[in-house]
């Protein structure tokens, strides 16, 4: 190989390795977190629970499995499953509501958008699009099981079928 050849190699390659770093550090994330990262509100107990979610109009808490099975064993609030098509519940499910319909059937709902409401679907997708209408309504104490039934499952909590 030539001289001139390697030069022209290593300004190749010197380019190159420029040009990955430069693409690598676009994929790190070293801002601020974003406001949707605030820690969760500790409860009455001072034991935190619950990730809040803050979106136009208002916020939600994501809960997990773990989290959200705490909740259902001292239940004070509403269960809705708002998956379709139905592919089972989590044990103590008060409602089924389609995710696209629950602005339509605010008569199921507390009368209070204070009250405590609790949602979930088979991955999250649905509930969450659910949680935020809730929210966009008015609603103020909307908590969502994050990654749904799947994530329920693999935490190592059955689901009931009908």
């Amino acid at each position: 190989m030539t001289n001139n050849r390697r030069q022209a190699l290593k300004r190749s390659l010197f380019g190159l390795s420029t040009v990955i770093t430069i693409a690598l550090a676009g994929c790190t994330n070293t801002s601020a977190p974003s406001p949707t990262a605030t820690p969760p509100a500790p409860t009455s107990t001072g034991v935190q629970v619950g990730k809040p979610v803050t979106i136009s109009g208002g916020s939600y808490t994501n809960v997990t499995p773990v989290e959200l099975k705490s909740m259902l064993d001292k239940k004070d609030f509403p269960f809705i499953n708002v998956h379709i098509p139905f592919e089972g519940n989590i044990a103590n499910t008060d409602l089924s509501i389609p995710y696209n319909e629950i602005d339509r059937n605010l008569d199921k709902l507390p009368a209070d958008k204070n009250a405590k409401i609790a949602l979930y679907c088979r991955s999250g997708r649905m509930s969450t699009e659910a949680t935020q209408t809730l929210v966009k309504l008015g609603y103020t104490n909307v908590w969502h099981l994050d990654g749904g039934m799947i994530a329920w499952q693999q935490a190592g909590y059955s689901l009931e079928s009908r």
